[in-house]
């Protein structure tokens, strides 16, 4: 007999088909049916349990009734090691790599390695290893930035079951020492650069027996002392090796460890995320559903391949047979490099694309009269004309667009944005300017990429899509920040995330696992969402107090301001950032003896305390000791306040800007600051705008 519950599943089964039909209608409430959808658009809505959950998981609804983990055109892709198999049988004689050679002391034209001459040089590199005793399942630690040999190695430990463990260059040497400890990785695959900083602590990561340079001469390397048990090898010695003792491949399974992506962290030493052959195919599988790459496509690799976003980009390229340029490892190079590759595909991360934005429209503004009366028409024109989901005439491209297109190579057909929000604004200029498809996603290192992403042909800017085909999302209560998935008009929450996209936990750390994933395995992201109209999520805040900014670096404000306190001039501090600035500013409530010592040393009259604070000379040296405190601290790039306000009041529980442990009420302080806020962020565009025309 048909029990209640098969029937039920049944009737969601039938509902859900018939919504998807027309995926972007909005469906009412079916009160009879059991509530079964509230709204329907990119997104279909589930219940958490069958018989008594609340209808709050969202699923995309280009796979609405199973989660994807497979590439349905190709279903026994299960591993990375398929996936380049696949490749490199059918797309064999198609370019895959590419660099730029320099000759006679010139940057000359990219050239080309195939697909099947990759998979040569990758069975050679494995088969290598293989020689050298590097046992099945270690780690292998990349050292150097995006290359040919990058992804030719990352391939190999596919192959050969080995786990590649990004080290990226940007941590520090301390990090690398940990990281290599941490994970035990074997072998360690560096340029020359980087090989004299791995040597100058090689006695201290006890488990690296082989150091494999790449870039780096015979005759020129050093010959390390036998007690060392450490060979360092050439890349091309190892790879002559390997094809003199071809090994077979070793090949892994679906839930083997493919990689260790350790992050940055913000607090701490890094945590190594793992991720599995089939979380990784999961994602790029589900991704497929909204993305379709061609073996025309041309792509060129600049964000750091230590990052799960630009290892995903590669997973799909190679799937649909794309070639990849890689950069010179110069970003101020980068256009010259785009000039030359002349790209289809261009990911990228917001701080890049503002840069644009900000270059063309400050060319425009300061061409002004004629020129500027042109762009401003041509831009609303087809900007109209875009929101309607109609064609501009091509005459705008003529006229004014296609000198603009010309800036990236002139063939950009595709652009997608992560890491950080994008402004709708700098989305807007990118469709109208560039005439081509422009896409936002919103993943993690944890969920081995994208989470949501949006739709190619979605005219609306603001938000970051629909789930990816390949898990389930929902909003969980955050009763403290009045965050709750029954607000109106939409719902609000902490975003979570199920499915086999969700990474298998951090290495060797059980109880930060458990802090991130529950026992139902829902991944807690840390991030607030809002579900908008169509089934769109919107990224609106953040749960901790930990944010990203612009160019997509973690800031932990507490930190900072630990250490700003130990100014002589600041009292109280409240440190500012978001992901649509590149910077942090500050609030300073002063030390009001110590000001006013600065004033008298420095002949500065005023009649007020608050008068003193405004005073731009006393800003700027308030400014100046900071630095210099966060220098003293060894605070990164990024971590310094670029600007300051200077106040007199002090943060107290009575004006609501402290909690009764006395801890700043960060959302609070930013709506009790605001002004004070965006005038800095004025002054720092400022700032950076006149130091641009310097240049």
């Amino acid at each position: 007999m048909e029990s209640k519950a098969s029937r039920r599943l049944q009737a969601i089964q039938d509902h859900i088909t018939s919504a998807v039909a027309d995926p972007l209608s909005t469906v009412q409430q079916n009160q009879t049916a059991g509530e079964f959808f509230t709204k329907q658009g990119y997104s279909v809505v589930l219940p958490e349990k069958l018989k008594t959950g609340k209808w709050n998981v969202y699923r995309s609804a280009a796979s609405p009734l199973k989660l994807v983990s497979r590439f349905p055109d190709h279903p026994h892709i299960a591993t990375l090691h398929d996936n380049f198999v696949h490749a490199s049988e059918t797309f064999g004689d198609y370019k895959y790599l590419g660099t730029r050679i320099r000759e006679d002391g010139t940057i000359g034209e990219y050239k080309w390695i195939t697909y099947g001459e990759a998979a040569k040089a990758r069975a050679a590199i494995g088969s290598g290893l293989v020689a050298h005793g590097i046992t099945k399942g270690s780690c292998i630690g990349l050292y150097f930035i995006n290359r040919p040999e990058w992804i030719i190695v990352d391939h190999a430990c596919s192959a050969y079951s080995y786990i590649s463990v990004p080290l990226y260059d940007t941590l520090g040497p301390d990090a690398v020492k940990y990281i290599v400890n941490h994970s035990s990785a074997e072998a360690i695959f560096c340029v020359p650069q980087t090989m004299h900083i791995l040597l100058s602590f090689l006695s201290e990561m006890p488990s690296v027996r082989l150091i494999v340079v790449v870039g780096g001469l015979d005759e020129l390397l050093p010959s390390l002392p036998s007690e060392s048990g450490v060979k360092v090898v050439s890349f091309s010695k190892l790879i002559a090796q390997g094809s003199n003792d071809r090994h077979p491949f070793r090949p892994p399974k679906p839930d083997d460890v493919a990689t260790i992506c350790y992050t940055s962290g913000t607090t701490g030493t890094p945590k190594g995320a793992v991720l599995s052959h089939g979380n990784l195919i999961a994602n790029v599988a589900g991704g497929s559903f909204e993305i379709m790459f061609y073996p025309s496509d041309v792509y060129i690799s600049y964000l750091p391949l230590a990052h799960i976003y630009e290892r995903c980009n590669q997973i799909l390229l190679a799937y649909y047979g794309g070639s990849v340029g890689f950069y010179q490892g110069d970003s101020l190079k980068l256009l010259d490099d785009m000039a030359e590759l002349r790209p289809t595909i261009f990911c990228s991360v917001p701080r890049l694309y503002n840069r644009v934005y900000d270059g063309v429209m400050n060319a425009v503004k300061s061409s002004g009269g004629l020129k500027e009366r042109l762009f401003n028409a041509a831009f609303n024109a087809k900007r109209q004309a875009l929101l309607k989901g109609k064609n501009a005439s091509p005459m705008w491209d003529r006229l004014v667009f296609n000198k603009i297109k010309n800036k990236l190579g002139g063939r950009v057909r595709f652009m997608v944005s992560g890491a950080s929000p994008l402004s709708p604004d700098v989305m807007d200029f990118l469709k109208v300017c560039f005439g081509c498809s422009v896409m936002e996603g919103y993943g993690m290192t944890e969920s081995s990429c994208v989470i949501t992403c949006m739709n190619e042909h979605d005219v609306l800017s603001g938000h970051v899509g629909a789930p990816n085909a390949a898990c389930e999302v929902k909003l969980v209560d955050v009763p403290e920040m009045n965050y709750t998935s029954d607000d109106q008009p939409y719902p609000r929450g902490e975003i979570c995330v199920r499915g086999p996209i969700v990474f298998q936990g951090y290495y060797k750390d059980e109880v930060q696992t458990r802090e991130v994933v529950d026992e139902e395995g829902w991944l807690h992201t840390g991030d607030i969402g809002l579900w908008a109209p169509g089934g769109r999520l919107k990224i609106i805040d953040r749960k901790k107090n930990i944010f990203k900014l612009a160019q997509g670096e973690y800031i932990a404000p507490e930190k900072i301001e630990n250490v700003y306190v130990k100014s002589k001039f600041v009292a109280q501090c409240f440190v500012y950032g978001d992901s649509f600035n590149s910077s942090l500013v500050a609030i300073v409530c002063v030390d009001p003896d110590m000001l006013k010592a600065f004033a008298a040393k420095d002949g500065i009259k005023f009649e007020s305390l608050e008068q003193l604070c405004n005073d731009p000379r006393t800003r700027t040296a308030v400014l100046a000791d900071m630095d210099a405190i966060g220098k003293e601290a060894q605070l990164r790039g990024f971590e310094f306040a670029r600007s300051v306000t200077l106040i007199a009041e002090p943060f107290t529980m009575e004006n609501g800007l402290l909690t009764p442990t006395f801890k700043v009420k960060r959302p609070h302080a930013k709506a009790y600051f605001a002004k004070a806020i965006e005038n800095m962020y004025e002054e720092v565009s400022a700032l950076e705008s006149s130091s641009r025309k310097l240049l």
